[in-house]
């Protein structure tokens, strides 16, 4: 991949963990809230904050994912897969820019998955 495709896959990464470090404080904030002291609206609450705790883990897990990006592309390593080591492909790190793991091993690990499942 040219320096100037990989300089700016790092700027979209560097923005969409701001984007989503900023919503993760707003689900934080949303979570300490509180409940309201009548039980229905408690009970809608209650639901409501399952719904926000589970959109704040899910942001927590691409969080850690856009940063293990920018550290391998830190090490030089960004455009390596992590499993055999070859190419992950321009193509796809455009589409998927926290792919650690080329298209061959991600099918691999995906049919494994389901054999196990």
């Amino acid at each position: 991949m040219q320096t100037k495709a990989l300089e700016s896959l790092r700027t979209e990464l560097e923005s969409r963990k701001a984007a989503l470090s900023e919503r993760l404080a707003r689900i934080k904030a949303n979570v300490r809230r509180g409940y309201d002291a009548d039980s229905k609206e408690r009970a809608k609450e209650m639901e409501d904050a399952e719904v926000v705790d589970a959109l704040g883990n899910e942001t927590r897990r691409e969080i850690a994912l856009i940063s293990t990006a920018l550290m391998r592309m830190d090490a030089g390593e960004f455009e390596n897969c992590a499993e055999c080591g070859g190419p992950i492909g321009d193509e796809r790190l455009q589409a998927q820019p926290f792919a650690s793991v080329c298209i061959d091993c991600a099918r691999f690990e995906e049919q494994r998955s389901r054999h196990q499942a």
